[in-house]
């Protein structure tokens, strides 16, 4: 399958699954494909056909911008180098969850999260420790005939009922022991948080020169600004309660501005932010909702009211 047919097919999966989705962010360099959102579910979407090419750098950027936008980061892909990825498995990447297109099925369109995550070693699933404490009781077993019976030690079998996750085979042993389901989801709309890697959020990139400007305005009305590198803007800014957040873009007002600018009314109309492009001379208020101004416009704005206020006018509230 071509990664344009797949990105169509999941873009279908998630429109089907009553998602409202973005444009595909048809440009380069780029961090994510799609943005979606169903309810308070926000997802942020790289789509490939083998997830090896997902590096660092962009892993790095997706997890950014998922903090910044209140999105899950993932990606949908069907293999790596030497694999099919399995389904009802979720892997990860760079910190980001990993799913192949049957798991994003069942989970986004029947519903049914998945139960098992791979990391080093093999396959796991969440243990539900006070589940398997009950059952365990129940039973009148010991810990130390309960570790006989799977093969492990008594110490393992204690770290289970504190919460540590085991493998597939345990899990499976342990289910065929009890005689009931004792494995809890994996989280993924959530982060994963519980079992995603160990990696601390990536720094910020450096803001590159021809964007100081913007960002130094944008700071003085009362924004943090964070940079990016692989986006279709240049930054996402929001305030201190984060009640605005604005997606920026800035450089001449090209053709190929005008479409990173309708992409970005696209993202901001999926993730709730507003959308804001900055260009030397301006001939029109907006791009497809989202709106321009000039620089020297920008640097005569004295606080975010007046910046919210000229977005308003020339754009478009987000839906």
């Amino acid at each position: 399958m071509s990664r344009s047919a797949l990105v169509s097919n999941v873009t279908a999966m998630l429109e089907d699954a009553g998602f409202l989705v973005s444009d595909r962010c048809a440009i380069r360099p780029k961090s994510f494909d799609i943005a979606a959102r169903r309810g308070k579910d926000t997802v942020l979407v790289k789509i490939l056909g083998n997830i090896d090419a997902f590096d660092a750098q962009t892993g790095a950027e997706m997890r950014r911008l998922g903090e910044y936008l209140e999105a899950t980061p993932m990606v949908i892909g069907l293999r790596t180098r030497d694999e099919e990825l399995k389904p009802g498995v979720v892997y990860f990447r760079h910190g980001v969850p990993v799913l192949s297109p049957d798991t994003a099925m069942d989970l986004f369109v029947e519903e049914v999260p998945p139960l098992i995550y791979a990391a080093p070693g093999g396959l796991y699933v969440n243990i539900d420790s006070d589940v398997l404490a009950d059952a365990r009781r129940d039973e009148e077993m010991s810990l130390g005939k309960l570790a006989n019976e799977l093969g492990v030690s008594r110490r393992t079998v204690s770290k289970y009922e504190d919460g540590m996750d085991a493998s597939v085979e345990v899990a499976a042993d342990l289910e065929d022991l009890f005689d009931e389901p004792l494995t809890s989801p994996v989280t993924v709309l959530e982060g994963a948080e519980d079992v995603r890697d160990t990696e601390p959020m990536p720094d910020e990139p450096e803001v590159e020169t021809d964007d100081e400007l913007v960002m130094t305005v944008l700071t003085r009305v009362g924004f943090d600004v964070h940079p990016t590198t692989r986006a279709p803007f240049k930054t996402v800014s929001e305030n201190d309660n984060r009640r605005d957040r604005v997606l920026t873009g800035h450089s001449e007002l090209t053709e190929t501005a005008e479409k990173r600018a309708r992409i970005m009314s696209s993202v901001g109309r999926v993730t709730e932010t507003r959308a804001v492009y900055v260009v030397g001379r301006a001939t029109r208020d907006s791009v497809d909702g989202t709106a321009l101004l000039e620089e020297a416009e920008l640097e005569d704005i004295e606080d975010a009211d007046e910046l919210r206020d000229l977005i308003r006018e020339r754009g478009e509230e987000p839906a």
